[in-house]
């Protein structure tokens, strides 16, 4: 089979819209715990740091999922992972809800995260299968489904959570999460032949130019995803805990969190059509360090209308930073090994999100303030440009498969 009727080709663009509204739905966990932190702070009369722990098990969680379900993938391929993983979610609502202290709520929100990570790196990783001319940007507008899913749950679900509580919330949830995945799931069904692979054609992985072996570049990829996801968590996670300390209340921050993930999918957008010109390596190191001039923003603004404005410009800043992740992953690894290693990498970059979201509580506890939380942030921030300039500098020169003959 000729790889030109599969690659680029409008089934691919196809399997693209659907993978989009599957990680639309299946993501939806990952944000509504955040939405429903400070109603479960008030109902178990909790400190801050441990209100956090819920979001910080589900990451973990989504992270181990990311990894798991990724080997899953690459054996069985995409559609069997969602089947299964789609049940996951929903008995994992229902069982929040039947949670009657903090430690029981945590718990359940690991199992949560680790089914829900079937819509982030597993589904990075299947369409990348299916794109060669534009592999960045189709890898990053399906990563852009987990921004998107921030953006638009907290506002659809806010009318439940402020009439019938997170518990009513949780259910709705786990109900769409059956009647939108499984029929979708059905439509993934078909696997790309091994021979029609971009990465597989005529090349081998240019592993020389980068002077790094795939495991060590892989933990390498893990410690800077680590570091800058530790910085982007701090407005992510706390937000809507930050507003109602302020005195805004948890709806504004409910919109800044909807306005920063919304800003974050245009970005995403962006830096994957940016991504398939300059590659993952130079793309990375820009993101990163546009993080970090938006995070120092929050510093020294803390207004009402500024806080809006600060959360956009945080979500444009940062929202290509992660897919480059997987896209070096891609340009650099087997490709039959893409589930896995995509998936290790971006397990790394959402247990930093886990740490930092806790990290951050903590700070506020002992500080009384989210000022040194914010600097914590960019100083991990930092690190990460450290580590991606040293990358840089290596001078890697991504794979560029030979045309098929």
């Amino acid at each position: 089979m000729d790889r030109s009727d599969i690659l680029d080709s409008a089934s691919s663009w196809q399997r693209l819209l659907v993978a989009l509204l599957i990680g639309l739905v299946a993501n939806a966990g990952m944000w509504a715990v955040v939405v429903i932190m400070p109603a479960v702070e008030a109902e178990f009369a909790l400190t801050r740091a441990d209100t956090s722990l819920p979001y910080m098990l589900s990451m973990l969680g989504y992270g181990l999922g990311n990894f798991i379900i990724g080997r899953w993938v690459d054996r069985v391929g995409i559609a069997t992972a969602l089947t299964g993983a789609s049940f996951g979610i929903a008995a994992s609502f229902f069982a929040a809800t039947q949670a009657g202290n903090i430690g029981v709520l945590a718990a359940i929100h690991f199992i949560l995260g680790l089914f829900a990570a079937v819509g982030f790196a597993p589904l990075m990783s299947d369409i990348s299968h299916w794109f060669i001319k534009w592999r960045g940007t189709a890898m990053a507008l399906v990563a852009s489904a987990n921004y998107l899913s921030g953006a638009v749950w907290p506002t659809v679900l806010a009318g439940v959570l402020a009439q019938s509580g997170w518990r009513a919330t949780y259910q709705t949830l786990a109900v769409i999460t059956i009647v939108v995945v499984l029929p979708l799931a059905v439509l993934l069904r078909r696997r790309v032949p091994d021979s029609a692979d971009g990465a597989s054609v005529g090349a081998t992985p240019n592993r020389g130019n980068i002077r790094m072996s795939p495991a060590r570049l892989q933990l390498y990829l893990g410690f800077a995803g680590v570091a800058c996801c530790v910085a982007m968590s701090m407005p992510q996670v706390h937000i809507v805990t930050y507003c109602v300390g302020l005195g805004y209340g948890p709806v504004a921050g409910a919109e800044m969190l909807s306005l920063m993930l919304f800003g974050g999918v245009l970005s995403r957008i962006f830096f994957g059509l940016l991504s398939d010109r300059l590659g993952g390596v130079r793309t990375l190191l820009v993101g990163s360090a546009l993080q970090c001039l938006g995070l120092g923003l929050y510093l020294p603004y803390d207004g009402l209308v500024s806080l809006y404005l600060v959360s956009l410009i945080f979500g444009l800043s940062q929202g290509g930073i992660v897919p480059s992740y997987a896209l070096i992953v891609r340009e650099y690894m087997p490709a039959e090994e893409a589930g896995a290693r995509v998936g290790f990498v971006l397990m790394m970059t959402i247990w930093g999100m886990a740490l930092g979201g806790w990290m951050s509580g903590w700070i506020y506890d002992v500080s009384g303030s989210y000022q040194m939380a914010f600097l914590n942030g960019i100083v991990w921030n930092l690190v990460n440009i450290g580590l991606v300039l040293a990358l840089f500098f290596r001078k890697p020169a991504p794979l560029r498969p030979i045309a098929a003959r």
